[in-house]
């Protein structure tokens, strides 16, 4: 498990917070200057809670734990789509749905709408139905996929939520502490970094600091991860 050098995160913006007018004072133990009217995160201190937070994680992921990756930010979307898929975990990259997790088993019966859906589409007597009737199909299916597509292979609450921004994804967050469930997230100058359970100060709006960080934690989820058994029929 390797997290990005001192070098690497200067060179990807992982420093760059917000304007100091919009600083959280519960991260000032975490800037290192203001310059231009910037807070400037410490990256020895980012560095040192990205490790934490990293041996953290992986540790629950051997144990078999999931960890879901959580944006709504546009110019992450993608970036976090591929983390995900890459290491075989669960993402959320449009606005987070409320109850998704303080109300799992409502929200979960549209996981397997979207299954029942995708089996219907690719059945051989789809074709037999009405063009309108499959229209209607495939565009029910289309926007479970685009909410919950991520979230398909679900079997049971996450346990962990990774989000790419914690002062963005305030629902999840607070819907996870209100299960109990353990979040690790990227903290720029503007959050409070002691909601989270493992927070890495970091700038979450540069997709090159974004990527940087995500693709981490994704390399070293995937190097633990157990790998799958088959079920014993």
């Amino acid at each position: 498990m390797e997290s990005p050098t001192l070098r690497e995160m200067l060179a990807a913006g992982v420093h760059f917070g917000h304007k100091r007018a919009r600083w959280n004072p519960k991260m000032e133990e975490f800037i290192f200057a203001t310059k231009n009217g910037v807070s400037i995160i410490n990256l020895e201190k980012s560095k040192a809670m990205l490790e934490k937070a990293l041996q953290a994680v992986t540790d629950e992921v051997k144990a078999g734990k999931n960890v879901v990756f959580v944006t709504s930010k546009r110019q992450a979307k993608e970036i976090v789509k591929e983390a995900a898929i890459s290491c075989g975990m669960p993402y959320v990259v449009e606005k987070w749905r409320g109850g998704t997790l303080t109300n799992y088993e409502i929200v979960s019966k549209n996981f397997k709408t979207l299954k029942s859906l995708n089996d219907q589409i690719a059945s051989p007597e789809f074709d037999k139905i009405s063009n309108i009737e499959q229209n209607k199909i495939k565009e029910k299916a289309a926007k479970l996929e685009r909410i919950f597509g991520g979230l398909a292979d679900l079997k049971k609450r996450p346990d962990i939520l990774f989000l790419i921004g914690a002062h963005d994804e305030q629902i999840a967050l607070k819907e996870a502490k209100n299960q109990g469930i353990k979040v690790v997230a990227l903290v720029d100058t503007n959050a409070d970094p002691r909601e989270i359970d493992w927070p890495v100060p970091a700038n979450d709006d540069a997709t090159k600091s974004i990527k940087l960080m995500v693709d981490t934690f994704a390399k070293a989820i995937a190097e633990v991860k157990p790998a799958k058994t088959e079920e014993v029929k």
